[in-house]
């Protein structure tokens, strides 16, 4: 680990800080996959997190506070960040990263109720984009799941779940970096059943998980089942018999499969098998007084019986049959797009983990991983890019938080599990301006005033004669992101530049950037030097230079003290009211537009802590007034509408 100087440029200011540079183990190499562009990635840096929200209170592992841990950000970076602290410290990964399946996957925003002069109570919005170039795939997953693996301690392993677009190409990946022998199984799920749609294909109905593990003494669980057909149809074949208590068992053979000579013995007149029993005789008198041998009226062998109701199945296989996707009707149902079965993460979580291990999924979605972590008593990190992702799955945790608790005040006798409720929220790199990454672009080119370009260029716009490339949105620029733009240049184009005019710049660009690495434009000016091509560079820094630029509009509301309450008189989402096309007038009910409401009665001005959660079901409206308590000092309420976007206001 070495120092690195960065300069960070925030809303406030332009500073350069001492960070930690983090050194990567080689990898194993072989069998090793090619792609274009193909970049060596042997280190990161130290990304600074912020603590936003906190959820309930810390429980006890190992002598010390827990908080679990979610992040909003890009995952690169905050794994950069995690490695800190939790280096070799993650038992468990699971991650559902996109397929490049070539799809949009979106999100139905409906209004909670019809209290509006308006037909459009609904919209769909992009949750994000699952279209790549092969090889920016390639390298995006390349780069995570180095770190994924310098995170794993080494009874650690990690679960990759994939379609079949690149399920190959990831094996040979995730080969390369762990290494063949460290390959533990190609799960096959079968998440749905045949399509009433035949077409010129074979309906594709499974997905694949890849295991791999860090080291060979990684953690291993037997799980079994009882609900795959072959296991019913061997339940119904095998358990035929039933005994005096109505209890159904089947016959299972008392033979050794080699020669044991202390083990021929002759009982209760029934000669033994050529080979012996394959239990001794004190074992045999045990299992008789307890009532479970079987004896055959008219001779033969004795059986041991195996009761169905103690029976524990088969062990698991890595064909899955049992566990489909989620039920439109589910209670678990959230509507978020790809959301997983709470069956499938529990069956991988007991397989590879133990109460109190550390789980990690930095493609969160709705957090399916987080909240089943949560009810089996381990402690767990999530992260998501997009701030939808993280509203949901605060919600959906806040939930099973409040269920827990609810639980062990009815039965804190009998559950002996050690749950770890309480969790945290973090924003890496303080990046809220975009919610969405799959829309920053489309806001940035309306925002800045850009001229579109055909969708075959490389560049995103142009403006004022300059070529305009928008760069990686929530995360810093770094040199490798002008990698893309580099092999994505019109060469044929800037030769004839050059040719009928030497002395000038073949191209005058302009990146566009939420902060980034201090030479990023002299990197790109060197680059093509060295290529034989003058050009022109800018950086323009969202975050520094924005000047008046607006990205959305901002929400309003009226919130005052009276009669002992906090009221929420009047709340209007103006980015929402633009995307349903209302008007503050057509709205009778501002809280058909709110999905929560959190009040922290005393707020330290740094660390949100909400102790009153209003979190209605799908149905249901919040109640918009909220007894202040007796102690209540500086009040601070954040109101969240229906795109994830908050309102914050503190109250004397």
């Amino acid at each position: 680990m070495t120092e690195h100087k960065l300069n960070i440029n925030t809303k406030e200011s332009q500073q350069t800080i001492d960070v930690d540079e983090y050194q990567f183990e080689p990898i194993k190499g072989y069998p090793m996959l090619h792609w274009k562009g193909k970049r060596p990635f042997q280190s990161t840096i130290f990304f600074p997190a912020q603590l936003k929200e906190t959820y309930g209170e810390p429980s006890e592992y190992e002598g010390k506070d827990w908080f679990n841990k979610i992040f909003w950000g890009d995952n690169l970076q905050v794994m950069s960040h995690l490695l800190k602290q939790y280096r070799g410290q993650v038992d468990l990964i699971y991650i559902d990263p996109p397929f490049d399946s070539k799809a949009d996957y979106k999100r139905t925003i409906e209004v909670r109720g019809k209290n509006a002069v308006s037909d459009a109570t609904s919209f769909e919005e992009k949750q994000y984009t699952d279209i790549w170039s092969n090889d920016e795939y390639l390298q995006f997953m390349y780069e995570r799941l180095i770190i994924c693996r310098e995170l794993l301690s080494n009874t650690g392993s990690i679960y990759l779940h994939c379609d079949w677009h690149k399920n190959h190409l990831l094996r040979c990946i995730l080969e390369e970096i762990f290494g063949a022998e460290r390959f533990i199984n190609e799960i096959v799920w079968k998440r749905k059943g045949g399509s009433s749609n035949p077409s010129s294909q074979l309906d594709v109905a499974t997905d694949t998980i890849l295991s791999f593990r860090k080291t060979e003494n990684s953690t291993f669980n037997q799980i079994y089942t009882k609900d795959t057909p072959d296991v019913k149809r061997y339940i119904e074949e095998r358990f035929t018999n039933v005994d005096s208590n109505g209890r159904k068992f089947m016959k299972s053979p008392i033979v050794s499969p080699n020669k044991r000579e202390n083990l021929i013995y002759e009982y209760k007149g029934f000669t033994p098998p050529s080979n012996g029993w394959s239990i001794s005789k004190d074992v045999m008198e045990e299992w008789d007084k307890a009532g479970r041998l079987f004896f055959p009226d008219k001779g033969g062998r004795i059986y041991r019986k195996v009761y169905l109701d103690e029976y524990p199945g088969q062990p698991l296989s890595n064909l899955w049959t049992d566990i489909f996707v989620i039920n439109p009707m589910a209670l678990e149902r959230l509507d978020y797009p790809t959301q997983k079965p709470e069956a499938l993460l529990e069956r991988i979580i007991k397989a590879s983990s133990n109460p109190g291990d550390l789980v990690f999924d930095c493609f969160m979605g709705s957090g399916t991983t987080q909240a089943v972590a949560m009810k089996l008593g381990r402690r767990f990190i999530g992260a998501d890019i997009n701030l939808g992702s993280i509203e949901t799955s605060t919600k959906r945790l806040v939930k099973i938080q409040q269920e827990i608790t609810s639980k062990l005040a009815l039965n804190s006798e009998t559950d002996a599990t050690t749950y770890y409720t309480g969790f945290e929220v973090y924003n890496v790199n303080n990046y809220d301006i975009f919610r969405n990454p799959v829309q920053a672009k489309d806001i940035l080119i309306e925002a800045l005033e850009l001229t579109p370009l055909d969708k075959n260029t490389i560049f995103d716009g142009m403006k004022d004669d300059r070529m305009v490339k928008i760069m990686p949105i929530n995360r810093l620029a770094a040199r490798h992101d002008l990698n893309e733009l580099i092999m994505g240049f019109d060469y044929s184009l800037y030769d004839k530049r050059r040719d009928a005019n030497p002395l000038s710049p073949v191209d005058h660009i302009t990146l566009v950037c939420m902060g980034h690495e201090n030479d990023l434009a002299a990197t790109l000016i060197k680059e093509m030097k060295d290529k034989g091509y003058n050009i022109d560079v800018e950086v323009f820094d969202i975050l520094h230079d924005r000047g008046e630029l607006q990205f959305k509009r901002d929400s309003v509301a009226d919130v005052v003290v009276e009669n002992g309450n906090l009221v929420v008189k009047e709340f209007f989402p103006m980015n929402l009211l633009n995307k349903l096309s209302f008007e503050k007038e057509s709205v009778d009910d501002w809280r058909i537009l709110v999905d929560s409401i959190k009040i922290d009665w005393n707020y330290d001005s740094t660390n949100f802590t909400p102790a009153t959660i209003d979190i209605p079901e799908k149905n249901q409206l919040v109640k918009g007034i909220y007894k202040v308590p007796s102690d209540a000092g500086n009040i601070r309420i954040k109101i969240t509408d229906l795109l994830s976007e908050s309102l914050e206001l503190s109250i004397e």
